[in-house]
């Protein structure tokens, strides 16, 4: 190898190869001295090539290495104090990984060697460790950013009209009988025809990908025969991780997840990645010297009063220090490349809360925010928060600024506790239908700040909430200790599988409620992958380290039955504007027409009074929507207008009787939807003022029939 260097350039970091060498940039505030390392692939025993990096710009160390190219595996060792009580954790016996590694070629090998300190000692984390690390870290791998996109544009779908569709790359299509098996589990399979004609089918817009950046397994995990299934345990932000590729580990997974992001676009659905800025997988001060704790722990992490110490807002054991300019900078210069050079649409970012605190309280005007807001690139996208972390005051669904969306935990939460028959409030239920404007209406949002969900992948797939009253995490080897206890989930009468039918035949239309609720709700609905088909986890309501059957998606037993009935209630969504209006519901009469954009009964037919809103008991009610109140214009000008409908949801175990409203509202209506009923569409007429009878815990949908 020619080790002729040169000077390079500070910017931008991380490895840019330009077609006769590459740059290499690293930002270490605190560090004393930096060493590149070249590996050989080709020779796996041969010892690296050892660079001392001599140029530095400001806090950044740079060097130009000519004659390498794509494919190069390389790594740094840093040097400066080891001094944990003063935040310092430099060991140059430690290789580490690129912060801005575009690839990651292979995954950890756990060894003692990886800890800054030595396992075991009885000083702990303030010994020091000797031993080399390098035989037991991936490396990282130079990449070729040119790729042929065919004209690929963002499709840029409107919140107000897309369904987002949350899932795990292997786990997705691990069990598919209909893609190659070389290929189940990979970027490449969800670009399968298969693949595609399913998800066209479901209807979804979007799919939201649990993590793909490069994350570790936990030693703890692995020992027990266990994996990081989820992937929230990042490690590198700008490479897709290795674990889902199907066509080489050396580069060729940056193409593979490209090539997937376009042939979903030509599909027409997008790609929305679950992101995690909040914390990296190196753990608390006993955790591995991977990246950031090495190349300058000080600078990268935030540390208590006591500086031995991680501030832990995320339960991981460290949180990235978001109020640096230099870490701000490395979450911008991710989010940009995965748009213009990944292609991608938009980011969930898991404990968002975390990102927004400045000192410790969570604060919205925080210089996170107010970089997003002023950047081009990225403030265009998707931004959707889950508005929660576990520190205090973390809890802040509602609270994020305007141009964010939100998962809505309080909607999930909602909506559990009406089809479960628990005491809370109809005005709270009505709020939660109609876009919760108590969350998001006096900060100038939309209904479509709210990503309604009823299910995430945290919790109980849709099946297990109605089949399970507790958890059942045996298998995660914690004794049943983990995940959480409050699902406010029920069983219908008997605890996991029944040959019942009565039971079974209440689950199954439990199920449907909840999925009429979802998607007939203002907002932008969410649905978890297989829970269209029954999917279950066994009760397993945190199965975050199985990478096995509890999680992956068994295509051979879906319920095609539900299935079917998802996909037209998707339809029937997309197909009415009435139910993805970009505005709120005003409740005033409309001009020459006298009626409401929308209107609450009771079940005898009389409009609700505000004293009806607090009945903890009440369980039964019904809303009209005025297709003549939408109030907004179509992308050619033209005003949207759609048909009226009236809903009747009957959250009581018993039937109720119900009237149906005055001839103004409409004189004829028709039954497209009851939920005792396995399909959608035309099933009878009824008359204005009509009577009908709910069967307890069922939702029925009319239409007006002129």
């Amino acid at each position: 190898m020619d080790t002729k260097i040169f000077a390079g350039s500070p910017y931008p970091l991380g490895a840019t190869y330009d077609g006769k060498g590459v740059n290499f940039s690293i930002y270490a505030e605190n560090a004393e001295g930096v060493d590149l390392c070249l590996f050989n692939k080709s020779e796996e025993d041969a010892k690296p090539l050892k660079i001392r990096i001599k140029e530095r710009t400001h806090q950044v160390w740079h060097v130009y290495v000519p004659n390498i190219g794509p494919g190069q595996l390389y790594g740094y060792r840093v040097y400066g104090p080891y001094d944990p009580e003063n935040g310092h954790r430099f060991n140059p016996h430690k290789l580490l990984i690129d912060p801005y590694a575009k690839a990651i070629a292979g995954t950890l090998q756990w060894d003692d060697s990886l800890f800054g300190y030595e396992v075991g000692h009885p000083e702990k984390d303030l010994s020091f460790s000797s031993q080399d690390s390098a035989s037991y870290l991936p490396k990282c791998v130079v990449v070729d950013q040119s790729f042929d996109w065919e004209g690929d544009k963002p499709l840029r779908t409107p919140l107000h009209k897309s369904v987002i569709y949350e899932m795990q790359v292997k786990g997705f299509t691990q069990l598919h009988p209909d893609i190659p098996r070389e290929m189940r589990g990979s970027y490449s399979a969800l670009a399968h025809p298969t693949t595609i004609s399913y998800l066209q089918a479901l209807g979804v817009t979007a799919i939201e990908l649990m993590p793909i950046h490069h994350f570790i397994t936990d030693w703890h995990l692995q020992e027990k025969g266990l994996t990081n299934y989820w992937g929230y345990n990042t490690i590198g932000f700008f490479a897709p991780d290795v674990r889902y590729a199907s066509k080489g580990i050396q580069g060729q997974q940056v193409n593979e997840f490209k090539e997937m992001v376009k042939t979903l676009h030509q599909a027409g659905i997008e790609v929305i990645l679950d992101v995690v800025y909040n914390h990296t997988g190196e753990g608390n001060e006993m955790g591995p010297t991977l990246s950031f704790r090495g190349i300058d722990n000080a600078a990268y992490y935030r540390l208590t009063e006591d500086c031995r110490y991680y501030m832990d807002y995320t339960g991981t054991g460290n949180t990235l220090n978001a109020r640096l300019p230099n870490v701000l900078r490395l979450i911008m210069d991710s989010l940009r490349y995965w748009i213009l050079e990944m292609h991608v649409d938009g980011f969930r970012f898991d404990l968002a809360s975390a990102l927004a605190r400045e000192l410790h309280e969570v604060d919205k005007l925080s210089s996170f925010f107010d970089v997003i807001h002023q950047d081009p690139v990225i403030s265009q996208v998707k931004l959707i928060a889950e508005p929660w972390d576990i520190g205090e005051g973390g809890y802040q669904v509602g609270k994020f600024p305007p141009g964010w969306a939100e998962w809505n935990g309080k909607y999930r939460d909602c909506i559990r506790d009406y089809w479960i028959g628990a005491d809370s409030m109809l005005g709270e239920f009505a709020d939660r239908l109609t876009g919760s404007s108590d969350l998001y209406q006096d900060d100038y949002r939309k209904p479509t700040a709210s990503i309604n969900f009823v299910t995430a992948h945290d919790g109980f797939t849709l099946h297990d909430l109605v089949s399970y009253n507790e958890k059942h995490n045996e298998a995660n080897g914690e004794d049943n200790n983990d995940g959480d206890s409050h699902n406010r989930s029920w069983n219908c009468g008997a605890e996991g599988p029944t040959d019942d039918e009565e039971i079974n035949r209440l689950r199954a239309r439990q199920k449907r409620n909840l999925l009429t609720t979802l998607f007939l709700s203002q907002g932008v609905p969410m649905l978890v992958a297989g829970d269209e088909f029954g999917r279950t986890q066994q009760g397993n309501n945190n199965a975050y380290c199985q990478d096995n059957e509890i999680s992956w998606l068994d295509w051979a037993g879906k319920d095609e039955s539900l299935l079917n009935f998802t996909q037209q209630l998707i339809a029937l969504r997309r197909d009415h504007p009435i139910f993805c209006r970009r505005k709120w519901f005003q409740g005033i009469p409309i001009k020459g027409i006298g009626l409401e954009d929308i209107a609450w009964f009771l079940p005898d037919g009389v409009e609700m009074d505000d004293s009806h809103w607090d009945h903890d008991f009440a369980r039964s009610l019904a809303v009209f929507l005025n297709g003549h109140g939408i109030r907004s214009l179509d992308d050619d000008g033209s005003k949207i207008v759609d048909q009226s409908f009236y809903i009747m949801f009957n959250a009581y175990w018993e039937p109720i009787n119900y009237t149906l409203p005055a001839k103004k509202y409409s004189a004829r209506w028709v039954k497209i939807l009851d939920t005792t009923l396995e399909t959608i569409g035309a099933h009878e007429e009824v008359d204005a003022e009509a009577s009908m009878t709910l069967q307890g815990r069922s939702i029925v949908v009319l239409m007006s029939a002129s």
